[in-house]
């Protein structure tokens, strides 16, 4: 399998994708909804912040609790609840007159269900498509999370022009809706990976044997820190660019588009894995350029190139499953994605931290310089994980 052709001719695959599409352009619309509302009521920009992009946060509770969820519940069924949790709670943000308290509960709720259900779908690509596809598949996954935000967001910002937010939130009900009838009636079911029942001891259990593990700690750390680091640097955009940071963003999304492409369907898995030095030093590397506070469109191209380096990622995440026994990749993927999207939450606070202190432009280079040395401190551990020195988990 090795072209878009053969991935698409995949029924479950095809399926997989549009219900993921339908669930990323729901999120989009109605956190732009959800961040209108906040403002205008508030006048916060940092509630404003919280309340579109801090739900990952809840992710560090799933991992802590019920992760093993991804594991334990058959996978259709695991991410039909979820995209219906996430429905209703979407469908209750349409209540005028709800206090705020109470929508910031419900987005930690949608949040923390999607956070120990979600591994569930990347393990089940596992299954829809032959090893030595997976690549490609999750590179696919990928792109399309990055067009449908910018999709989402550019169909709420016009809707929002002619309907009110709580009517926003009604079509983002519809597309929940929708993501989860194409899930459940275009996935087979299949077992759960795991006979044991998800508990909380057992989710701390396996957690633990992840963390204790050299390669796979070491996997989920670099996986983790230096990309997150680098979205620190793109949390930076608006206060260097103003209104123009739109341009930064678009560029940023080009990039990563770009490396995503050229690493998952023209790379082949030998020189998939020779390049992921380069590619994590691309990562950070020309941000530095921001310490000399460069126009716009030089900064337009050091967001292009570095975010090519994103798709290291792809290879690390191949190692991380060859490295996991079937029966916990759920939790394993899961832990990956959670622990993701919560570094790159705090590092965007981190950022905003330090660019309160010194002009963002200085901000940029030294959230880079922190990747850069994160990196290299990191890379060490990444020998444990080298293909041709070790065996593949089955």
């Amino acid at each position: 399998m090795k072209t878009y052709a053969d991935l698409f001719a995949v029924r479950e695959f095809r399926n997989l994708f549009l219900a993921n599409c339908a669930g990323i352009a729901a999120h989009t619309t109605s956190a732009l909804a959800l961040g209108a509302l906040t403002y205008a009521s508030t006048g916060s920009a940092l509630l404003t912040a919280l309340s579109m992009f801090g739900a990952p946060l809840a992710g560090v509770l799933g991992s802590l609790t019920l992760l093993s969820a991804a594991d334990s519940l058959p996978p259709r069924r695991a991410l039909t609840l979820a995209a219906l949790v996430v429905a209703a709670g979407t469908a209750l943000q349409a209540v005028p007159g709800l206090p705020l308290w109470a929508r910031f509960a419900i987005i930690f709720v949608g949040a923390y269900v999607g956070s120990i259900t979600g591994g569930a779908r990347w393990a089940l690509l596992t299954d829809i498509l032959p090893t030595d596809a997976y690549v490609l598949g999750r590179s696919t996954m990928n792109t399309s999370v990055g067009a449908m935000q910018i999709a989402g967001f550019g169909l709420a910002g016009v809707v929002l022009v002619w309907l009110n937010p709580y009517e926003v939130f009604l079509l983002s009900t519809v597309l929940r809706v929708v993501a989860a009838a194409v899930g459940w009636f275009g996935i087979s079911e299949r077992p759960a990976r795991a006979t044991a029942r998800m508990t909380v001891g057992r989710t701390l259990r396996v957690n633990r044997e992840l963390w204790t593990d050299p390669g796979r700690r070491s996997l989920l750390l670099n996986l983790w820190v230096p990309g997150g680091l680098v979205v620190g640097c793109e949390a930076l955009f608006v206060p260097y660019a103003g209104d123009r940071a739109g341009f930064l963003y678009a560029a940023a999304a080009l990039g990563m588009l770009a490396g995503d492409i050229g690493v998952g369907r023209f790379l082949p898995p030998d020189w998939r894995d020779r390049l992921v030095p380069v590619l994590r030093l691309l990562l950070a590397l020309p941000y530095l350029v921001f310490a000399l506070s460069p126009a716009l469109p030089l900064a337009m191209l050091v967001a292009v190139v570095a975010s090519v380096g994103f798709a290291a990622g792809l290879p690390l995440q191949e190692r991380l499953i060859a490295h996991s026994p079937a029966e916990i990749r759920g939790q394993v993927l899961g832990l990956h994605h959670n622990g993701m999207l919560a570094t790159q939450a705090l590092c965007a606070v981190l950022a905003g931290t330090v660019a309160d202190l010194v002009p963002a432009s200085w901000a940029v280079a030294l959230l880079a310089a922190a990747s850069l040395v994160a990196t290299l401190v990191l890379t060490a551990g990444l020998r444990r994980t080298a293909p041709a020195l070790a065996e593949a988990v089955r």
